[in-house]
């Protein structure tokens, strides 16, 4: 298959989720895609939508052959000795109930693992355990193409679905974001540099694409939806840090060229009026005068969402502008948003949306 039908056919987080929890527990689905395009996150996705699964995560990068099954002498009644093996706890064999099994970096695993995963990846067998028969077993890995050291010999495809994941968008990720908590600064950015999601695979020139990983070109950090998330984490704790600390901090996580330009929407962001006097006065607060600080205000206020924020957030988003205004009603729209009934149901809100329903296709970027 062509690299082109490659990308063409490459899948979604959620349709990955989706054909997992369809056949999963017949066929072996091993997702192929991008580093830290966030493959792992399947697990909890699908572990919400199975409560009666046991969630069970086995990373090959740090297991040898003695971590998948270890020799257990057994006797039988008229003292005639055999051996039975143990496996580990990690891989979830031994809990006799269904479990959802993601095996973690399998194209980094050495050669003996993997041969000794193969087993448990397509027979549902591991040592002396059987897997209950309901349980769902998938694995991940990155394209070899990166020079990551992921190597699947063709053996092991031919046994396994290997499905592509594309990277997610940039309107995705902040979706995705959101809900997640993440520093609005980051969704602002997100929102105004959808290159920040493209793959290596889309630039013939590494310089075409300075923030994200390239295998011909050593950065040392790069951006990723994980390493966002990373840098998340760190933004959530500016007030600690002075603004070259914080730089040093950004710069070890989402790479030189990203941090200086991410800098410039935290610094943006300290300007925005506080979430306090948007909530207390919403008619005096300040309106931002950029594009951007009213995207950051429209997504700190999606993720902030509570049921006393609700009608003061419908006054003060109304005196911004019609751009802004669509933004937050296709935010609440999405089925992904956690807070969606709360927002959709109150009454202000129905309000404004029976009287403004051209603003639900008002934002489509």
């Amino acid at each position: 298959m062509t690299n082109q039908a490659q990308q063409m056919y490459a899948l979604s987080l959620d349709q990955c989720v989706t054909a997992i929890r369809a056949v999963g527990h017949e066929r072996t689905i091993l997702l192929e895609g991008d580093l830290g395009n966030g493959k792992s996150s399947t697990l909890p996705t699908i572990s919400k939508e199975l409560p009666d699964h046991i969630a069970c995560y086995f990373d090959c990068t740090t297991k040898d052959l003695g971590d998948i099954t270890i020799p257990n002498i057994a006797k039988l009644d008229d003292g005639t000795g055999y051996v039975t093996y143990l496996t580990n706890e990690e891989l979830g064999a031994h809990n006799h109930k269904p479990i959802i099994l993601m095996v973690d970096e399998f194209g980094k695993a050495n050669p003996a693992v993997k041969n000794a995963l193969l087993r448990l990846l397509l027979e549902r067998k591991i040592g002396s355990y059987t897997l209950h028969p309901d349980s769902i077993v998938y694995a991940t890995t990155n394209k070899g193409a990166e020079g990551v050291g992921d190597m699947l010999p063709p053996h092991a495809r031919n046994r396994l679905t290997v499905v592509r994941v594309r990277k997610s968008t940039n309107m995705e990720w902040i979706e995705w974001g959101i809900n997640a908590g993440v520093d609005h600064s980051l969704l602002g950015w997100g929102k105004d540099n959808p290159q920040l999601f493209a793959s290596f695979e889309d630039v013939k020139d590494p310089d075409e694409n300075p923030y994200i990983f390239h295998p011909q070109q050593q950065r040392a950090a790069f951006v990723t939806p994980r390493s966002l998330h990373a840098a998340s984490d760190i933004l959530h704790k500016r007030h600690l840090f002075d603004d070259q600390t914080l730089t040093s901090l950004l710069m070890g996580t989402i790479g030189d060229r990203g941090a200086m330009d991410l800098m410039a929407f935290v610094k943006l962001s300290d300007q925005l009026p506080s979430r306090e006097s948007t909530k207390n006065d919403p008619m005096g607060a300040k309106v931002p005068d950029s594009a951007g600080a009213t995207c950051m205000v429209v997504y700190r206020a999606l993720s902030s969402m509570e049921p006393d924020y609700i009608d003061p957030w419908m006054d003060y988003m109304q005196r911004l502008d019609t751009e802004a205004q669509g933004m937050f009603a296709n935010g609440v729209r999405s089925e992904k948003y956690s807070k969606r009934s709360m927002v959709m149901t109150n009454k202000k809100f129905t309000q404004w949306a029976t009287q403004n329903t051209y603003m639900f296709a008002a934002d489509k970027k």
